[in-house]
């Protein structure tokens, strides 16, 4: 039996930071809101921090028992807009929720078997 997940828990913002081995930084913000939508920032920088690219997604989201999905409905690239081909099948994508808690998201997708692995941002450091 398929786990079901709180579709609440994902909402807000998240965060992953990858390094490669060719001296590329890779960072991933997330931000998952409420109404279903999502904007994703993907930023590439050379060992030196200097931006390589960043390219900016936005579109709908949700979760349905173990799954959650995401499509892609516009692109901004070097700060100029793009809609999306909402007949391309790379606008569409499924992952497995492996972990989604308070403060970890592990998914994998379903076609390429990648794992991601996003920290919650936290916007209010040291209150209580």
């Amino acid at each position: 039996m398929n786990e079901q997940f709180n579709r609440d828990m994902l909402v807000g913002s998240w965060y992953q930071q990858s390094s490669e081995a060719s001296d590329e930084y890779f960072n991933e913000s997330a931000e998952m809101s409420e109404d279903g939508s999502f904007e994703f920032t993907f930023l590439s920088m050379d060992k030196c921090g200097k931006e390589i690219e960043k390219i900016t997604e936005q579109g709908d989201w949700g979760i349905v028992g173990d799954i959650h999905f995401t499509i892609t409905k516009s692109e901004m690239v070097n700060d100029i807009q793009y809609a999306a081909d909402l007949a391309n099948k790379d606008n569409y994508h499924a992952y497995k929720i492996l972990q989604l808690n308070s403060q970890i998201f592990e998914y994998q997708h379903i076609v390429t078997n990648e794992v991601f692995i996003l920290r919650r941002l936290i916007d209010n450091i040291g209150h209580c």
